[in-house]
Formats: structure tokens, sequence, C-alpha cells
């Protein structure tokens, strides 16, 4: 077997908290460990095709540790094999991947390291099984929601804020005898609205996994203020939907891994409610 000597690492798709921590744990166990080079594309995929980069070392990754975002850049609408171009007024798209692969290969890489989440891992699946690119996948997602993960990192921080979030508002909702609608993130997976709704302390929780009877729901109202709790926290994941209706969609972007962004589910509920 070949000895890996030079490796890439690229962070794609939404920023989440732990990006900096990760590249650190690469950059330094491969440089510290097995005295590898480590080479940086900057802004995701976007920096592979444009061969965009910057060389590790560990001055470059010193006390990045706590530090948010990503020292690399991120992108979410740049896939490699899908790449726009303003043409003559109009946005055309062309297959770069070989591009892509091209400057891989002429900085002397062994090994792409891709930190992402569904729509980088899509990307980086196509890349090793149609380019033949060797990849390592670090499954990065608030969601929670990649295949064959426990957990993906990202997702613990954003709990940990929802949660938070729907505590504080029980001091406003109790004041007020008010219903009162926590929209969380979590794409077509409820982990997030799940998780902070039990720790937080919401009420009623919709997920995307259980469509819901807004029936119910409001039963389940009545009977918190029958009991003597005239408020209610509803947490609602972004992807919920009523049985036999839709999910909401607050908008499309085209060229995107990821066209769909979802979106206004709460304020929908909300207006059932009210």
């Amino acid at each position: 077997m070949k000895k890996v000597k030079r490796i890439g690492i690229l962070t794609a798709g939404g920023d989440c908290p732990g990006l900096n921590a990760v590249i650190r744990a690469v950059a330094k166990t491969a440089i510290n460990d097995y005295d590898m080079d480590v080479v940086g594309f900057l802004d995701g995929y976007q920096g592979m095709v444009e061969n965009k980069f910057i060389n590790i070392n560990s001055s470059v990754v010193s006390g990045i540790l706590t530090q948010g975002g990503t020292i690399l850049g991120t992108n979410n609408r740049i896939n490699p094999f899908h790449v726009p171009f303003a043409e003559n007024g109009e946005i055309v798209y062309r297959d770069m991947s070989d591009q892509a692969v091209y400057n891989f290969e002429k900085l002397g890489l062994d090994v792409l390291v891709s930190i992402g989440g569904d729509g980088t891992m899509a990307v980086s699946g196509k890349m090793m099984k149609e380019k033949g690119l060797k990849v390592i996948a670090i499954p990065k997602t608030i969601d929670n929601d990649l295949l064959g993960t426990d957990q993906t990192f990202g997702f613990d921080s954003a709990l940990t804020t929802a949660t938070e979030a729907i505590d504080k508002i029980h001091t406003t909702a109790q004041s007020h005898h008010r219903v009162m609608i926590v929209e969380v993130m979590g794409r077509y997976a409820g982990w997030l609205a799940l998780g902070s709704g039990i720790a937080g302390g919401g009420d009623i929780v919709l997920i995307p996994e259980i469509p819901f009877n807004i029936n119910i729901v409001l039963e389940a109202i009545k009977e918190r203020r029958y009991s003597g709790k005239y408020f209610s926290i509803l947490v609602v994941g972004e992807g919920a939907k009523p049985k036999g209706g839709e999910i909401v969609v607050k908008r499309n972007v085209e060229g995107s891994p990821e066209a769909i962004r979802l979106g206004g589910v709460g304020n929908v509920v909300g207006d059932m409610i009210e």
C-alpha cells in the first residue's frame, strides 16, 4: 500500500460549531504523528476547481480550537460537476470535476479530507466513484442526519443553543399566558427539535418524521389551560408538516447541492392555532 505523504482538507456546505477544531485535529495528527504535508483548499470545492489553497503547518492551526467558523472558508453552491458561469448575460453550468482532479493531482496530494454534510458528502461520493479520488469523509451537520453516524459534530452545540432559547422564553410565555412557537433547524430530521424540545421544557414538539394533526395540537393546548397552565410552548422542526400537507419551502437556490431552503412552518402552525 502506497504511503500517504500529502493530504488536502476542505470544508464545504453551511458552517457549524467545531469546524476549526476538526481542521486542527486532522492537521496536527497528520503533521506531528505521520510527518505528512497538509494543504487546505479555500471555500470548499471551489478551491479545488480554481486551485485556491494554503499550506497548513502547526502555526496555521495554532489557537483556532475555540475560534468560530472555518479558517478555510466554505461554500454551499459550488459542485464540481455543476459549476455556474456567467455567459452572455446568462448563467450556464459546466462540469469542472476533471479540472478539480487535475489541480488535486498537480499538488501531489494522495487523499482528500472532506468535511461537510449531506451535499458535501454526495459530491465527495461522486468524486470517489466517478473520478477515483481517495476521500476521507468527516460528517458535519447540526441536523444530525447523516447515514451511518451516531452523532455528527456541530449537533451538540446547536442542541445547546436551541435548548437555551426555548428555556429563556418560558418566563414571557408564562407571564403573558401565551402560546409561543420556536422553529428550529434540522431540515428533514427531527433530532434537533426533539432533543431541544425535551431538554428545554417544550410542551408540544412537532418533527418531520411524524406529520401532525392540528386538532390534536389544539386539544393538548386546551387540556393545559383546563389544568391551570395558561401558556404552551411549541417546538417545531423546520421540516414538520401536517398530515396530508407539504413541507413549507422558504425559497429555492438554483445551483446549490441542496436547492430547497426550508423555513416558515412556525408561522403556519401559529396561524392554525390562532
